[in-house]
């Protein structure tokens, strides 16, 4: 074995130290995010599709300091000293983002209440959205009209969140009115056989007939449907049709507002004449 120079020592010191740093960044992150990605998806098997997405980012991020921390050894730097700096620019960074704090505690919040998951189609004011992401600081939507929307985690916490697809089956409710001419019995029959025909509506649960109000110019029935969540689309174009073509058929009128006037009493009424413009025309 020949005899090596001080410089090549150094040069070959300082090949290793690249190599180890090219290993680690090269190779490390990609298998990182494999692995990060491999438990995710036992999470989401396991457990949910939101703890997946929760999983996956903490393993890869927590990985990923880990990762840098060694590089910055390897080329030298002092780590006591290095993270010092990182906790004095934590506590800085902490201060001047208390906001993110905040909605970071709401997250962990959200997520251990489970209020709705990956998937859900809830309401959040007047956003109505599916669910595309519970993330630590914001919940993301995608509307039905397919527009993506950020909400922060504390306004989810401040505000009411309605989540329509949290169980199977839902009720559809439909204001039906009729003329107060119409017999409301026979109209109640009428809706329930509307019902029953409906391959979309369920059985049990019966559909609900409430007679709700003697309204301005019409009588008032609330008529409630259960479905499967998912044949909310269908169910809701295919009954309104039925109940038209059904109440064309038995004669039974659906009514638009009506106004009476009335001058009192005391007073003469109103004379009303109607003119013809044709005969007008005509004499």
């Amino acid at each position: 074995m020949g005899d090596f120079s001080l410089t090549e020592i150094l040069n070959y010191i300082q090949f290793s130290v690249v190599l180890r740093v090219f290993v680690l960044l090269v190779i490390g992150i990609p298998s990182l995010h494999f692995l990060a990605k491999v438990v995710s998806n036992q999470a989401k098997k396991r457990y949910s599709e939101q703890a997946g997405m929760v999983v996956n980012k903490s393993l890869f991020y927590l990985g990923l300091c880990l990762i840098i921390f060694t590089v910055f050894k390897e080329l030298g730097f002092n780590l006591t000293a290095l993270m010092g700096t990182a906790g004095v620019i934590g506590i800085a960074v902490g201060f001047a983002s208390q906001t993110s704090l905040s909605n970071v505690i709401s997250g962990l919040f959200l997520i251990g209440e489970k209020p709705f998951s990956v998937g859900d189609l809830i309401r959040i004011g007047e956003r109505l959205g599916v669910v595309v992401s519970i993330d630590f600081l914001s919940v993301k939507l995608r509307t039905l009209d397919n527009l993506y929307v950020r909400i922060p985690n504390e306004n989810l916490i401040k505000q009411e969140v309605v989540n329509i697809t949290r169980y199977p089956i839902r009720r559809m409710n439909l204001d039906v009115n009729v003329a107060y001419k119409e017999d409301v019995s026979n109209v109640m029959n009428l809706l329930k056989e509307v019902a029953r025909k409906n391959p979309f509506c369920l059985d049990e649960p019966e559909p609900l007939l409430l007679f709700k109000n003697f309204g301005d110019s019409s009588l008032e029935i609330l008529f409630g449907v259960w479905f499967v969540k998912t044949d909310f689309v269908k169910l809701k174009n295919s009954i309104m049709m039925e109940i038209k073509e059904c109440f064309d058929k038995e004669g039974i009128e659906i009514p638009f507002p009506h106004r009476t006037i009335y001058s009192g009493s005391k007073t003469d009424a109103f004379p009303i004449k109607i003119h013809d413009e044709g005969k007008e025309q005509k004499d």
